[in-house]
Formats: C-alpha cells, sequence, structure tokens
C-alpha cells in the first residue's frame, strides 16, 4: 500500500508547538476528525486507549499512534514534525520528533496491515527520517515520507 493512498499534504504539519504526549495525541485526532467528518472525542478515545495498552513510540524519536474505529473506512493518516522533542515512553527511552497518527477502519483486513507496515517500513528508514527532520516546509515533509 503506498503512503499516498491515505496521508494527503494537507494532513503534514510541520514544527509543531507541543507542551506533552497527550496533548499532542488529543490535537492530531481533532484534525483527523475534522478531515474524516467524525467525533473527535471518540478518536481522541481510540488513540488515547490504545497508548494505555503501550507506548507506540517505536523508537529513534518516532511515534506511530494508532486505533481502529467503525467510523473510518479507509486508512488515514496525519503526520506531524515536532518543534521541540517530547516524552513518549518510547521503547528506546528517547524523545519523540516525529509522530505519525494512523486511523484504520475496525473491521480487520489487509489494507490496515498494509498501511500501518508501509509507514513503520518507512519511518525506520534512516535516510527518510534523515530526510523529515530536514524538510524545510510541509510539502517537503510530504515527499519524504510518501517518497
Amino acid at each position: 500500500m503506498d503512503i499516498n493512498d491515505f496521508l494527503s499534504p494537507d494532513d503534514v504539519l510541520i514544527d509543531v508547538r507541543i507542551a506533552d504526549k497527550v496533548e499532542l495525541l488529543q490535537d492530531l485526532s481533532r484534525r483527523a476528525a475534522v478531515a474524516l467528518g467524525i467525533d473527535g472525542e471518540r478518536v481522541a478515545g481510540a488513540i488515547l486507549k490504545r497508548e494505555e495498552l503501550g507506548s507506540t513510540g517505536v523508537g529513534t524519536g518516532v511515534a506511530l499512534p494508532h486505533a481502529r474505529l467503525a467510523d473510518v473506512k479507509t486508512p488515514f493518516g496525519v503526520l506531524a514534525r515536532l518543534r521541540k522533542k517530547i516524552d513518549f515512553a518510547a521503547i528506546d527511552g528517547e524523545p519523540v520528533d516525529l509522530v505519525f497518527l494512523l486511523l484504520l477502519p475496525a473491521a480487520p483486513g489487509g489494507d490496515q496491515l498494509n498501511a500501518l507496515a508501509a509507514v513503520s517500513r518507512r519511518l525506520r528508514t534512516p535516510a527518510v527520517a534523515a530526510g523529515l527532520r530536514n524538510a524545510g516546509s510541509a510539502g517537503e515533509l510530504h515527499r519524504a515520507i510518501a517518497g
């Protein structure tokens, strides 16, 4: 699955100023909810509930918060590069500055796993992560992740 299938240039944020993990997840959830025309509190609740199961901070400054929702028909993403790294309780203990929020349909299927795998693979590639961190605009950020 191609990241362009579920990440629009309009849903890429550069140099986000945020205080902490919960505030970030709530903000990204609201943005996704507005774009999808669904309830923001439900999205934030699902994302935060998933995060309670274990941090989605995958290491090297990257987090991949995700949740399944009945209101979501196809995978949908929001990418944010933070101005300042925040604690995300990541697996390696390092703070996070690259966050890709991914919403998936509730029904299990190949597209959801393919979307999650595609994002994870791209974010774990050192050259892609460097491109994201060095991007000068939201457009460059989108091009760096989308390939």
